[in-house]
């Protein structure tokens, strides 16, 4: 596992989830929201396959990469390179809604897991900001449905809005079970959540 290099947290520096990313060398707080839901709903095995989509700073590869071990491969994309190195990944610099799947599975037969803590650069305007999450979070939607392999599971963020129900549903239609995560680790104020859609649908 690489560096953590710069700790990534534009606000709230000094609070309590922050100082232990720092402790334990992780990339970012955001980690603990991953870790959360891992301990809840057990979404990692050894050599399992993941994607992470909008992948800076780091700290969820850097975690999936501990609960798969070397046995296991990571990709990751996003805008900007990041700046940690994290054993056994591929990271593509680009941006999710040019890029293809074909471009992300790369030598891979597909993904066991794929991720998705994208959130828009936000206004401060509520409707504007939900969206923008709302089209992150379906873009990232349609590449699971691509990438994932029968059995695979969805993790993604958004922010909640008018076309909940509808993303929700449309997650229903293609995994076996669809649950709403809130971590205790996500700050009071934010308006994010998370679904996890569980067990891939084989396509017909």
């Amino acid at each position: 596992m690489g560096s953590a290099g710069i700790l990534s947290d534009r606000r709230g520096r000094h609070d309590a989830f922050f100082k232990k990313a720092q402790r334990e060398n992780f990339a970012a707080r955001a980690v603990y929201k991953l870790q959360e839901i891992d301990e809840r709903y057990s979404l990692f095995q050894p050599g399992q396959r993941v994607l992470d989509l909008g992948c800076r700073p780091g700290s969820w590869l850097q975690y999936a990469g501990q609960k798969v071990s070397s046995k296991g491969a990571l990709v990751g994309i996003d805008r900007q390179p990041l700046a940690v190195t994290i054993k056994n990944s591929r990271i593509v610099v680009g941006d999710v809604f040019a890029i293809t799947g074909a471009e992300l599975r790369g030598e891979l037969s597909g993904f066991d897991v794929v991720l998705s803590d994208m959130a828009p650069d936000t206004t401060g305007i509520r409707h504007v900001d939900q969206a923008r999450s709302e089209g992150l979070f379906e873009r990232a939607v349609e590449l699971a449905e691509e990438l994932l392999v029968p059995g695979g599971l969805f993790l993604g963020k958004l922010f909640q809005g008018p076309d909940f129900q509808r993303l929700r549903a449309r997650l229903q239609a293609g995994f076996s079970e669809v649950r709403v995560v809130k971590p205790d680790s996500s700050r009071k104020e934010s308006i994010e959540l998370y679904l996890l859609a569980l067990r891939r649908k084989a396509s017909l």
